[in-house]
C-alpha cells in the first residue's frame, strides 16, 4: 500500500471514521478504539451490542501492553509464540480500559496481526485498532471490497483494498490465563 494511502487512512481515523481493511481471513471494520463516538457508530452499523466487547489488533505487542494487566512470564511466552498470527487472546484488562472496548467483561481481546496491510495500518496509526468482521450481525463476513460495499454501501468512510489472508475462518480466540479455546 502506498504511503499516501496509509496517511489518508490515518487522517480518516483521526476524524472518527470507520475503515474496512483486509485481515488474515476476512475484511475487518476498524476505528480509533479511544474515540467513543466512532466505536458507537461502528457498533450501530453492525447491529452489535457493546456488552460483547471488541477485538483490538496491533502491529506489535508494545501497542497493547498498556491496556493489559501484567501477565505471568509463561503466559507471555505463549502469546509471543502465537504472534504475529491468527490467534486472538483474551487477557485481563487494565482497569482504565474503557467499557466500550471490554463490554461486560474485565478482559480485553487482543491480537498482533500477521496480515501485512493490517499491520502497516496499525504502525502508521501508531497504536491498536478495533478489528471486527465486516458484516452485519448474523450475516457472513465480507471477504472482498465488493462484499463490504454490498453490506455497508456508503455507511463506512474508507475501504482499504487488498487481499485477505489464507485463513478460512476468523481468528481463533483463546483465554490467556487458562489457554482454553473460546472460538475456533
Amino acid at each position: 500500500m502506498p504511503p499516501w494511502r496509509l496517511q489518508q487512512a490515518v487522517r480518516c481515523l483521526h476524524k472518527g471514521g470507520i475503515l474496512a481493511y483486509p485481515t488474515e481471513s476476512v475484511y475487518g471494520l476498524g476505528c480509533d478504539p479511544f474515540n467513543p463516538e466512532a466505536v458507537q457508530h461502528l457498533l450501530t452499523l453492525k447491529g452489535r451490542s457493546q456488552a460483547r466487547g471488541l477485538i483490538l489488533i496491533a502491529s506489535d505487542f508494545s501497542q497493547l501492553s498498556d491496556l493489559l494487566m501484567p501477565l505471568p512470564t509463561k503466559t507471555m511466552r505463549t502469546l509471543y509464540r502465537s504472534w504475529p498470527g491468527h490467534v486472538t487472546w483474551v487477557c485481563p484488562a487494565h482497569p482504565e480500559v474503557p467499557i466500550w472496548l471490554r463490554g461486560r467483561h474485565t478482559s480485553l481481546a487482543v491480537r498482533v496481526t500477521a496480515h501485512p496491510l493490517a499491520a502497516a495500518l496499525c504502525q502508521a496509526w501508531g497504536g491498536p485498532l478495533i478489528s471486527t468482521s465486516a458484516n452485519l450481525s448474523g450475516h457472513p463476513p465480507a471477504r472482498n471490497p465488493l462484499q463490504v460495499r454490498k453490506q455497508f454501501a456508503q455507511q463506512i468512510d474508507m475501504i482499504i483494498y487488498g487481499d485477505v489472508g489464507t485463513q478460512e475462518k476468523p481468528s481463533v480466540i483463546k483465554d490467556a490465563l487458562n489457554n482454553k479455546t473460546l472460538r475456533r
